[in-house]
């Protein structure tokens, strides 16, 4: 017998009611929690160096919530940039599975596509060529490469496009050097560290990209040797696995990479001023729009990519030892 009727009746009334609020919010919830599992992310890495001009306006234009990349890709798609010193790095998260597209030079994607012996690596346009040197300290007497004999030159990471170049450009001038030393010694390191070691004459001579040729220039007083004003410097690589599971996005990136391109050269002191503000940003250093105005001359930016120049690229990798053989690149290039 049920001593407490009404109570027990009371309290089915009251779970009754709750759990009939709890299933309204639960529906009215669900819709939004839907849109966010259905939402899908483009994971793009590129580097702080004014090469890579298309991913800094983009990124820039992401952090002000007026996404280049994201207003032409729709609301169903959530854009991450992510930041690496150089490619090789870079490649490494595409290996990991990291990131789904980057900004990077030829030398580093095509040792990563014969890494993967073709499967893993897609460059799908052009980005950016020139905008590298070889710098050379103040008072240095090289009046030919030979000179560069017992001399010690920074570049920004081991195997990378410029440390790549550096070896073949010594190597073709009978300087020889290998990765643990040789006639010349070529150190790896970050850019930033490469500035430090060249303003304080512990290294004769940098090979590195903007806006570190500037500033090798402006804040250590170096001047230019070798200026590659027509090497393919940036691209804009996928990974094959991206392409064939979203070969439909990846087209709507290129269109949006490509437009952009155009843009830049089009709008060439509103791209600056947006330079400065995300170099300074990624960099946390203060980077005058002086500077950015002074480097943008030798960037040549591009849609297109020269397979000349990526053939001249494996040679060059070859020549310094970073590749055994001569691969086959017919399908390191494609149109999405």
């Amino acid at each position: 017998m049920n001593i407490f009727p009404r109570g027990r009746d009371v309290a089915l009334r009251g779970c009754s009611r709750f759990l009939r609020y709890f299933l309204a919010a639960l529906l009215l919830l669900l819709p939004v929690v839907q849109a966010r599992a259905e939402k899908k992310r483009l994971r793009i890495g590129h580097f702080p160096n004014m090469t890579h001009v298309q991913a800094l306006v983009a990124h820039n234009l992401s952090r002000q919530g007026k996404g280049w990349f994201e207003q032409r890709l729709g609301p169903d798609v959530e854009v991450e940039w992510y930041l690496y010193n150089a490619g090789p790095s870079a490649m490494e998260a595409f290996f990991a599975r990291s990131i789904d597209m980057t900004y990077v030079g030829p030398s580093p994607a095509v040792n990563a596509y014969v890494r993967s012996r073709g499967g893993e690596v897609r460059i799908v346009a052009g980005a950016v060529n020139g905008g590298s040197a070889l710098v050379i300290q103040p008072g240095l007497e090289i009046k030919s490469p030979a000179d560069f004999r017992g001399k010690k030159i920074a570049t920004p990471q081991l195997g990378n496009t410029q440390d790549v170049a550096c070896r073949a450009f010594l190597n073709a001038h009978g300087v020889k050097v290998t990765q643990s030393g040789g006639d010349a010694f070529v150190l790896p390191a970050s850019n930033p560290d490469l500035l430090a070691l060249f303003a304080k004459r512990e290294v004769d001579a940098a090979w590195t990209i903007e806006p570190w040729v500037t500033r090798l220039i402006q804040e250590a007083g170096g001047k230019i040797y070798l200026e590659e004003k027509d090497a393919v410097t940036t691209v804009l690589v996928s990974s094959a696995r991206f392409l064939r599971d979203q070969r439909e996005l990846l087209q709507k990136v290129v269109a949006a990479h490509r437009e952009l391109t155009e843009w830049i050269i089009a709008n060439p002191e509103e791209a600056q001023r947006i330079v400065v503000e995300e170099l300074a940003a990624e960099t946390r250093t203060k980077i005058s729009a002086e500077l950015v105005a002074s480097a943008w001359p030798r960037l040549v930016l591009t849609n297109e990519v020269s397979r000349k120049a990526l053939e001249t690229y494996v040679e060059n990798a070859k020549e310094a030892g970073f590749l055994r053989r001569v691969p086959d690149l017919g399908n390191l290039v494609v149109e999405p």
